[in-house]
């Protein structure tokens, strides 16, 4: 259905793909995912590999409410050693920079990441959208109401699937302007959201396939599950699944996800019930 390109590499969305979370952070929100000693991170991606993950969504930088700022010098040597490591042991994998930061893009691109994946939208460096436009590479384009430090304090929306589709189609208009033709469009569950905001955006997930860009979900262990549930995010893997299997037959193109096997079976099971 649709092709990301990036340098002299073509990623065919034939079928729903699989981003697996790397964070190196002391900090992210759910603890299975974090990594900030090298041979761990390297067995999580072993196993991510094994597992059948399509694309390594690598990040220096928490993004929960209230997480800490750092400079980008040290979110570079975050990520590192990291992709410098999948680089060369995982050459067809493709990698995502996970960042708001243009300085930390142009090195992870470099260094062989082949997508920029910004939860700002490009809203909070000015020269992001122009040094993507540079590198040729396909960009996660995600909404977020606020910023990390401010989206969950009293977020509102007059009707939350009309608004993003109306930021997403300025966003998009801005990205073509700039010469970012391919690009990803991911709703931001639980960034400026409410509990009620995600699911209701969850619904009305399928107005997203009008832009006809591939659509990106990452619900993975979030708040939205566990504290509908009463639980934790080490205890949302069920909850997760179920989301994942409905943001599929509403027109998801690529999961993120902390846990592959689980998605992988997901995804068998969805293709199989449209065989």
């Amino acid at each position: 259905m649709y092709k990301l390109h990036s340098g002299n590499d073509t990623l065919n969305i034939d079928s729903p793909k699989i981003m697996g979370v790397i964070n190196c952070t002391p900090d992210s929100f759910y603890a299975g995912s974090r990594t900030n000693n090298i041979n761990h991170a390297k067995a999580m991606i072993e196993k991510m590999v094994e597992e059948g993950v399509d694309i390594l969504d690598i990040g220096g930088r928490s993004s929960r409410p209230g997480s800490e700022e750092i400079s980008d010098e040290e979110e570079i040597q975050r990520i590192s050693e990291i992709i410098l490591f999948v680089a060369k042991a995982y050459p067809s994998i493709w990698m995502s920079i996970d960042t708001t930061k243009s300085s930390v893009a142009q090195y992870a691109v470099e260094h062989g990441c082949r997508i920029v994946n910004d939860i700002s939208a490009g809203n909070m460096d000015p020269l992001m959208l122009e040094k993507v436009a540079h590198m040729k590479v396909p960009f996660v384009c995600m909404h977020m109401q606020g910023t990390p430090d401010t989206m969950q304090k009293n977020p509102t929306y007059k009707k939350i699937a009309e608004d993003i589709e109306a930021f997403f189609t300025k966003k998009i208009d801005l990205l073509t302007s700039k010469g970012i033709s391919e690009t990803i469009i991911d709703p931001g569950f639980g960034f400026g959201k409410t509990i009620e905001h995600n699911y209701q955006l969850m619904r009305d997930l399928d107005r997203f396939t009008s832009f006809k860009k591939p659509l990106l979900v990452g619900v993975s262990r979030k708040s939205m599950i566990y504290k509908l549930l009463n639980s934790t995010p080490e205890e949302s893997l069920n909850g997760t699944n179920a989301l994942n299997m409905y943001a599929l037959m509403k027109g998801a193109n690529i999961l993120r996800v902390h846990d592959i096997k689980p998605a992988k079976e997901i995804i068998a099971i969805f293709q199989q019930m449209h065989a």
